[in-house]
């Protein structure tokens, strides 16, 4: 017959087990707060708040993991609790995961770095051209690739200006390319592009690049070109502006808030889902950007890969 202290053996076991279940829930209370709190954190030191914001889309994967650590331990309230980031997350991206591409626009603009060691330019010219984008932005080109560019592009986007590594062909007649001065060496450019319904000023542009290390993100480059970019679309007299290319930055990252506060994404507003774009092999951040005022995004996608390690990006836009 089992004795008074035998019988009562079990109840640690029980304790462990809802404390385990309380762990969890606070986990997953704390995981909702972050969502919350991450996109208001400014840079901070070494940019941790950028490079947090930049991945915070992943954070939602802690949803699914919560709540199988919650089945596992069979807490109901733990499972309840999971709730909160869950709805914070889609509150914050559900609408990214929907699909908001139309048909139709009366212009379509590709932007793509092709990577400076892509070895076929010729080859990832054509897988462009067949995009059938009206504009084509191009970004990281070295020296030695930009007369294959031209000379691949000519037949279909007769008209271009280049700017050191970045450069614009377009099928519409352009002019008044000149160089923005964001970087002590080439890294962007401005040209108006004469479309069916008037000008559009479109800018290409290749923020300087980022470092990740464990304590956040050397940007110091970066936010300094951000600063100028923005500076020069704030004082763009042009009522229909465009601005794409290889932005080293998500548009959730408080650095770059100079210039989205400005002009919307056309990703956010026209495409499906996140719209991913490096590194092109397992796409986990999209750095590529089509930012937009004064014109309507229809729909924006991404392409399928290239010779380079970021996948290029498109949009079709109403003027």
């Amino acid at each position: 017959m089992p004795t008074e202290d035998t019988a009562s053996a079990p109840v640690p076991h029980r304790s462990w087990a809802r404390r385990r279940g309380g762990l969890i829930a606070a986990a997953a209370v704390l995981t909702g707060c972050s969502l919350l709190v991450i996109p208001q954190l400014p840079t901070g030191p070494r940019n941790a708040g950028s490079l947090l914001q930049t991945f915070l889309p992943w954070v939602g994967l802690a949803v699914p993991l919560l709540l199988l650590m919650a089945a596992v331990r069979r807490s109901w309230p733990a499972a309840a609790a999971v709730l909160v980031p869950a709805v914070v997350w889609a509150s914050l991206f559900g609408t990214s995961m929907t699909d908001k591409r139309g048909t139709g626009g009366d212009l379509s603009v590709l932007s793509h770095n092709v990577s400076e060691s892509n070895r076929s330019p010729g080859q990832t010219a054509r897988q462009l051209i067949s995009s059938g984008a009206d504009l084509i932005a191009l970004q990281e080109m070295s020296p030695e690739a930009v007369p294959r560019y031209q000379r691949a592009l000519a037949k279909t986007h007769p008209y271009h200006v280049v700017r050191g590594g970045v450069g614009l062909w377009s099928s519409l007649p352009l002019h008044g390319g000149r160089t923005v001065p964001v970087m002590p060496w080439p890294r962007a450019l401005r040209a108006t592009v004469d479309t069916p319904k008037g000008p559009l000023a479109v800018y290409v542009a290749h923020l300087a690049s980022v470092r990740v290390a464990p304590d956040g993100f050397a940007a110091r480059r970066r936010n300094e070109a951000v600063g100028r970019l923005a500076a020069a679309v704030r004082s763009e007299r042009a009522s229909r502006v465009v601005v794409a290319g290889d932005m080293n930055g998500s548009t959730r990252d408080t650095a770059l808030r100079p210039l989205t506060e400005q002009l919307h994404s056309a990703q956010e507003e026209a495409g499906a889902g996140l719209g991913l774009t490096w590194p092109a092999e397992f796409p986990l951040v999209r750095i590529d950007q089509i930012l937009v005022r004064g014109v309507t995004p229809v729909s924006s996608w991404t392409l399928p890969r290239t010779m380079s390690d970021h996948l290029p990006a498109a949009a079709s836009l109403r003027l």
